[in-house]
């Protein structure tokens, strides 16, 4: 299938399994860790984080690659599961789909860091929420 015949949403899923390929990979790129190991100098993210961001992106791939509607069920599915996971991480300092409020508990972190962590899920999420509910009716030429 050519560019031009790909759905937008179909395009979408492409770049948010860019995104997570790139997310998995960044604590290797040199600059971005602090000598503690932690991204940004805030979090650290090990292999379950890492493990889950391929996955996220593996899967954005896989429904990319196959139709719009498998990009669309993408979007509603994960963007509901990856958002209530940054909720959960802002509001207990650890979310479910790492493991992390299974591993370590309620994590007493200050606000700030807490925000920092989780933002980027809750947004991510919140998209993908946007994309697979309420663009798709739009986009989804092919669906």
């Amino acid at each position: 299938m050519k560019l031009s015949e790909m759905s937008l949403v179909r395009l979408a899923a492409w770049v948010y399994a860019i995104m997570f390929f790139f997310i998995a990979f960044m604590g290797a790129i040199p600059g971005l860790t602090n000598a503690s190991g932690q991204l940004f100098g805030l979090f650290t993210l090990d292999f379950y984080d890492n493990a889950l961001h391929f996955a996220s992106g593996l899967w954005a791939a896989i429904a990319g690659w196959v139709s719009t509607r498998a990009a669309i069920f993408y979007f509603k599915v994960f963007g509901i599961l990856y958002g209530l996971d940054g909720v959960m991480g802002l509001i207990f300092g650890q979310g479910y789909l790492d493991g992390g409020i299974v591993l370590y508990g309620i994590t007493p972190l200050d606000f700030w860091t807490r925000l920092a962590a989780n933002l980027p899920h809750i947004l991510i999420g919140g998209i993908a929420v946007l994309i697979g509910f309420w663009l798709s009716r739009k986009w989804a030429a092919d669906a």
